[in-house]
């Protein structure tokens, strides 16, 4: 008899007594007045914790709010609105990474357009961003699938950033290559050592990979001259066209268009191009740019690590294909 008393007591103590030691006050609060207990972020590592849910980012709402969130749910929000869920698994964990990477340079060096919050949700000051509720609307019937993919992607690359000499790197990324990226130093004038140009392998299977601009004659004469008022375009809008000079990648580097030697970057900017990679024809009362890949080039192509990732490569190996010399590890600055 006494040793089913006792037996009894160590089972109370273990299953009643025991879990009750180690909840929060607030989950404790919960549990004893029988309320659900709600889990805030995803389940934690047998090491203590995953390394994101430990640290927080300062996110500056549309509204002007700033809002502070655990890494890895911000991470989910930029990783389901920078890249499509339906995209091999290891491309998002690639994107996971990236975005971390990225996230994490935005700390440590500030933003001078919003010194009140670390990033912003305006994609082009820093990443994309979209709510859990916005995501699970917009993939319908995928919706279970799709958010246990992206949640693969953040917890699968936990802490993991993208490293040159041992330190964060400005971790960029695009959408779609014409066939090989572009060094920082086409694009933004400077040297990045880790953002050389190499071989992307999408092609005909991105979305509008390959799209056309068409302007009338005297709306493209009236574009240009309002940014170079130097430029002679008088005579035939094929007059008007002199050399182009390309980049490593094919790219438009620069063309002189009534004289004036225009870069394509700029070129890009006044006509809503979704490339550099673009041929230019003149007819007698419209130019047409064709245009093939989307953004600016440089870093990590989405289309492209999509592509690699689906003739088997990882995660890692697609990140420092596409960011040359650096390693992947732990986030030194927050050990």
């Amino acid at each position: 008899m006494r040793k089913v008393i006792v037996l009894a007591l160590g089972l109370y103590l273990l299953f009643y007594l025991l879990p009750l030691a180690v909840l929060g006050e607030d989950e404790l609060a919960q549990r004893l007045d029988g309320a659900p207990v709600e889990t805030l972020s995803p389940p934690r590592t047998e090491g203590g914790g995953s390394a994101d849910g430990a640290h927080t980012v300062r996110v500056l709402m549309e509204d002007g709010a700033v809002e502070e969130l655990a890494m890895d749910e911000y991470l989910w929000r930029v990783v389901a609105a920078e890249m499509p869920a339906s995209f091999e698994q290891e491309a998002l964990c690639a994107q996971a990474a990236a975005a971390r990477t990225y996230t994490v340079r935005k700390q440590l060096v500030g933003t001078a357009a919003h010194p009140q919050a670390d990033v912003c949700t305006d994609i082009g000051c820093c990443q994309a961003y979209i709510t859990r509720e916005e995501a699970r609307t917009n993939w319908g019937e995928n919706a279970d699938a799709y958010e246990e993919k992206i949640s693969r992607a953040v917890s699968e690359t936990d802490g993991q950033v993208i490293l040159y000499q041992g330190e964060p790197i400005q971790a960029v990324f695009f959408s779609a290559a014409a066939g090989e990226t572009l060094a920082a130093v086409e694009v933004w004038g400077s040297e990045v050592p880790y953002l050389s140009g190499v071989t992307s392998p999408e092609g005909e299977e991105v979305p509008n990979y390959h799209t056309q601009v068409t302007v009338g004659a005297e709306e493209f004469r009236q574009t240009i001259l309002g940014a170079y008022p130097q430029a002679d375009l008088s005579g035939t809008p094929e007059e008007w066209l002199g050399e182009t000079e390309y980049g490593s990648a094919g790219n438009v580097a620069a063309m002189t268009i009534g004289g004036a030697e225009i870069p394509g970057t700029k070129l890009r900017e006044l006509f809503s191009l979704r490339s550099t990679s673009f041929t230019l024809a003149a007819g007698a009362e419209e130019l047409t740019f064709s245009v093939t890949g989307y953004g600016h080039g440089v870093g990590l192509s989405q289309y492209g690590a999509n592509a690699m990732a689906a003739e088997g490569a990882g995660w890692r190996e697609i990140l420092t294909w596409y960011y040359t010399g650096v390693t992947i590890g732990d986030c030194p600055v927050w050990n």
